[in-house]
Formats: structure tokens, C-alpha cells, sequence
């Protein structure tokens, strides 16, 4: 009971506002670091425009950065064996099968 009390005190709840959740399309990142920090900028480049703007700036620390790799690898590798499942049985890809789960 006391664990179940503990685990349950370590837990974050996270709210996602309406705006937030509408997201910002990039089709560019840059990755720039120092000794303490990595940033990560966010770009929508336009083809043809002679600009681009940084749509959005994350700035972690080293640790968590590599956290941000290691979630991103487990993500890529579970999207990788869903494409192929999905391909194996001739199916057209469903963006339900592709949605978050809530996994980090």
C-alpha cells in the first residue's frame, strides 16, 4: 500500500491546451550544443522562399536530450514494425495504427 501510495505521488498529470495540441509542422530541425545545453530549432521551410523562420526553440539538458534519443529510437523502431505488420497484410496504412499512445 505504501509503494502503491509512493508510485502514485511521482506521477505528473500533463494538460495539453487546445492551441498546443493543434501542433507546428517543421520540416527542418537544426541541433546545435554546448557543455550544458542542446537546442533544438524547428524550421518550416517554404521551397522557393528565400527565408526561413524558426518556428519553435527547445533548449534540454544533456541528459534529457538523450532521453529525447533514446524515446525517439523506441518510436521510430515501434512505427518501423507497424508499417511493415501493416504491409505484410496488404492492408493501406491507417493513421490509427500510427497514433500516439500516450508512450514515452
Amino acid at each position: 500500500m505504501e509503494n502503491e501510495k509512493q508510485a502514485n505521488s511521482n506521477e505528473i498529470q500533463i494538460e495539453l491546451t487546445d492551441e498546443v495540441a493543434q501542433g507546428i509542422y517543421a520540416n527542418l530541425a537544426v541541433i546545435s550544443h554546448s557543455n550544458s545545453e542542446f537546442i533544438l530549432d524547428f524550421i518550416r521551410v517554404v521551397p522557393g522562399a528565400q527565408k526561413a523562420k524558426v518556428k519553435t526553440r527547445i533548449i534540454l539538458t544533456p541528459d534529457n536530450a538523450q532521453r529525447l534519443s533514446f524515446a525517439l529510437q523506441d518510436n521510430i523502431r515501434k512505427f518501423s514494425e507497424q508499417l511493415k505488420a501493416a504491409q505484410n497484410n496488404s492492408k493501406t496504412a491507417n493513421f490509427e495504427d500510427f497514433a500516439p499512445k500516450g508512450e514515452a
